[in-house]
């Protein structure tokens, strides 16, 4: 499937959270969303990161922007993630990687030298209206968030 591009509708989904409720896209309306797509929940890179977005949550969410992290990891290693890291923000389970499909963050990558098949980080960053503004394919755990709030200026 082709990357998503500036200015796209963001492909609605419905996946169940960290606590196995229903949440779809649409239910986000109305505020902005910084939609981001990781390999598995408490492996090193991705707890690093899922921390970096806890330490901004205060800044993003006075920003105006709702975080949700999607993985393939089940509900309940979700609910276990963010238990143990103290993660406010909304998990979403995609075991099935239909919804990475749809946002191209699914498929061959480069990984110590070997060409495989699996997820690529990636950040969406959707508005009001679930309009793409930014995308991030690829991305590196470490410094993602200094990245971003150089690009939204989220910050304090």
């Amino acid at each position: 499937m082709a990357q998503l591009e500036v200015g796209q509708q963001a492909p609605e989904f419905t996946l169940k959270n960290q606590h196995g409720d229903a949440v779809s896209l649409s239910d986000l309306r109305g505020s902005k969303v910084v939609l981001w797509f990781y390999p598995e929940a408490m492996t090193s890179a991705c707890r690093s990161q899922a921390c970096d977005f806890r330490d901004s949550f205060g800044p993003l969410e006075a920003a105006g922007y709702t975080v949700v992290g999607v993985s393939r990891d089940s509900v309940e290693k979700l609910a276990s993630a963010a238990e143990t890291d103290g993660l406010q923000y909304t998990l979403l389970s995609d075991p099935d990687h239909e919804v990475h499909e749809q946002y191209a963050t699914w498929g061959e990558k480069s990984m110590y030298g070997r060409t495989v098949i699996g997820v690529k980080r990636s950040t969406f960053v959707l508005d009001e209206h679930g309009v793409i503004t930014h995308t991030f394919y690829n991305t590196k755990a470490k410094g993602h968030l200094a990245m971003l709030n150089k690009r939204l200026a989220f910050g304090e």
